[in-house]
């Protein structure tokens, strides 16, 4: 296969409207210049030296970062789920460091969520689907109901907590975003109890909801955020952004990664996220109201969900089936539990962009 923007083509030449980015990956579509410009000549310079040294792209990367957010240390590692990883991590030595033991390293995560595919983070997911095969499973996770802050609230008077872990919007549990009062809800808990409000933003980060970060659409900042996926622009890389609270929690040694800060890594993760601006959040917008509006009153479809470009779809017929029948007519979406899933590139055309909805609404209304 080949790719170019929002366009894809197979081994026989087929072409392809991309509505799935690579699961968030491809922000910037297939074969960005700018990108492929700073990793190569990154490559030539130095690919590759540790997380024992600093490297100038690694350091502007975290600059960037801190600037944007407000948060004030990042640790660099290689995937989503390494950086939730990392939170957790930060967690429990933030509570350890306070109490003295390991009395409050219960972290609070909620029912259909999804945090990754190492086993802790299998552990801290809430599905029961993923509670199985692998076992036997990292203890220290508990699930509270989502959008329930009464039970959020159970949980941690029930439980030594050092923290609470949630996506602004559950990606994998079909594109269900949390509710605001939820949101201010677990800030104002976390704060109370002296606990770390983690916000995993592995695929809502990077400009996927309209805003840089999920979590500024809902007004309160959390104290550590985790983002991977769109930041790496096509390569692997995972990012655990801490604030002030605990911002001096890990000492040398207390975490490491091999290939974490990768220079060619983190040099095209520059070039994303300097081309992150309100121009592009705002064309995100725009292209969210469009196909929002040119999917609604469609025959077979249920409701929509999600923020941004990243956005579920309850359908009549079922989402496999949809994404099936699409990829016969050229167009890549992809499902999350029982909805069809969107995940565009941020750049996607007006005019690919119309021509794939175009298609998709007519695959909807085949009931």
């Amino acid at each position: 296969m080949k790719g170019k923007g929002a366009r894809a083509w197979d081994e026989n030449g087929r072409e392809y409207i991309d509505l799935g980015s690579g699961i968030a990956v491809n922000i910037f579509g297939y074969g960005d210049e700018k990108w492929k410009q700073a990793v190569e000549v990154q490559l030539d310079l130095l690919p590759h030296s540790s997380n024992l040294y600093h490297t100038e792209p690694c350091a502007r990367l975290a600059q960037l970062l801190c600037e944007k957010t407000g948060m004030k240390k990042v640790f660099f590692g290689n995937s989503g789920a390494e950086a939730n990883e990392c939170a957790v991590k930060v967690a429990r030595k933030y509570a350890f460091d306070k109490y003295g033991d390991e009395s409050h390293s219960t972290v609070i995560t909620l029912k259909n969520s999804f945090h990754g595919r190492t086993l802790a983070m299998l552990s801290a997911t809430g599905q029961d689907h993923f509670h199985q095969y692998f076992g036997p499973f990292t203890p220290g996770f508990v699930y509270a109901e989502t959008n329930d802050i009464k039970d959020v609230r159970r949980l941690a008077e029930e439980n030594g907590c050092c923290a609470v872990m949630a996506e602004m919007i559950q990606g994998e549990g079909g594109v269900m975003p949390l509710s605001y009062g939820f949101v201010k809800g677990i800030r104002q808990l976390c704060d109370e109890k002296d606990m770390l409000f983690i916000v995993d933003e592995v695929q809502t980060g990077n400009g996927r909801t309209g805003r840089l970060y999920s979590y500024m659409n809902f007004e309160r900042t959390p104290d550590v955020v985790t983002t991977a996926k769109g930041l790496g622009g096509g390569l692997p890389i995972g990012a655990c952004l801490i604030g002030e609270k605990a911002q001096n929690t890990l000492g040398p040694g207390d975490h490491g990664s091999t290939f974490g800060g990768n220079p060619a890594a983190c040099a095209g993760a520059v070039s994303i996220l300097e081309r992150i601006d309100e121009k592009l959040l705002s064309s995100v917008r725009e292209k969210s109201a469009f196909i929002i509006d040119s999917l609604n009153g469609a025959k077979g479809l249920k409701s929509i969900s999600g923020m941004g470009l990243m956005l579920g779809l309850e359908t009549e017929r079922s989402a496999s089936e949809i994404a099936s029948a699409c990829l016969k007519r050229g167009v890549l979406v992809l499902t999350a539990k029982t909805r069809v899933r969107l995940l565009p590139p941020l750049t996607i055309s007006s005019d690919e962009l119309k021509q794939a909805v175009t298609i998709l609404r007519e695959e909807i209304e085949r009931v």
